[in-house]
């Protein structure tokens, strides 16, 4: 068994020991230039290493957003309750408390819409940078084809 697991090693690497180059020229195909495939794969992961670049950088905004939000609604929460206990009649204050957590939840779920978008901006642009890659790589696949099927 264990004989049987370190040959399935050597003759299988990891992906990150794999040499592509060697792996594709056993599989030769009448025609196709392995570099041309190779590149069109190495474009495909810039590609996705930009549209992760995209996705975190998006997150990133998001988390910065998050906590201007926070600490604006801190410092109002301070300023309204200071406002709440020192000024007006007992029933002059609820009045005002019940106006204020009603702005409060508008300006909440205002700032949800606006983080909701945010998230749905960079979303979008990660998706768009791969389905253009994928678009592209479709179309280098189709040339490579049409070009092998003319030798």
């Amino acid at each position: 068994n264990g004989e049987c697991n370190m040959a399935a090693k050597s003759a299988y690497p990891s992906f990150p020991e794999m040499d592509f180059t060697k792996f594709f020229a056993d599989f030769r195909m009448p025609g196709v230039d392995v570099n041309t495939l190779l590149s069109a794969q190495r474009r495909n992961m810039e590609a996705l290493t930009s549209a992760n670049r995209v996705a975190f950088e998006g997150m990133q905004a998001v988390a910065q957003r998050q906590a201007e939000i926070l600490r604006q609604s801190m410092e109002e929460a301070t300023k309204v309750a200071a406002d709440l206990m020192t000024n007006g009649t007992p029933e002059q204050r609820i009045a005002k408390q019940t106006e204020v957590v009603k702005v409060a939840m508008e300006k909440a779920l205002a700032n949800m819409r606006e983080l909701s978008e945010m998230v749905a901006k960079s979303n979008s642009e990660a998706v768009n940078l791969i389905n253009q890659r994928m678009t592209e790589s479709l179309d280098e696949v189709k040339k490579a084809i049409d070009a092998a099927a003319k030798k």
